[in-house]
């Protein structure tokens, strides 16, 4: 399973960024093989479609989950779209993410943030 957090910054130490669209990085954990890698968000520095520009990356990467503090309406229906699980979390360092993933206490987004602009 792969399991996509909005980062802000490319070590388990740093936080959960709770802006989606314009987190600087994305932490891709890939629970089977053990390992992370970090990607550079493409829609950070958009004009505007931050959220689709990063939500598409995400579902090229083929992640199963992301983990950030909230989705707008247009990362949101792409991802849902993708059947991708998305899970709202506080601005707590990655490892406690990680962990309250595994011990399921996050809670599943179901509805979208508002739009941002």
């Amino acid at each position: 399973m792969k399991i996509a957090i909005s980062a802000t910054g490319k070590t388990n130490e740093d936080l959960l960024d709770m802006r989606f669209g314009r987190c600087e990085y994305f932490q891709i954990h890939d629970t089977e093989k053990g390992e992370f890698t970090i990607l550079e968000n493409k829609g950070q520095n958009a004009t505007g479609g931050a959220g689709i520009a990063s939500s598409n990356q995400l579902i090229d990467e083929k992640v199963d989950v992301i983990i950030t503090g909230n989705l707008g309406p247009n990362a949101f229906g792409l991802i849902q779209k993708a059947q991708i699980k998305a899970y709202g979390c506080g601005n707590i360092n990655i490892n406690l993410v990680l962990k309250k993933y595994k011990d399921g206490e996050l809670e599943e987004i179901k509805i979208s943030g508002p739009q941002n602009h």
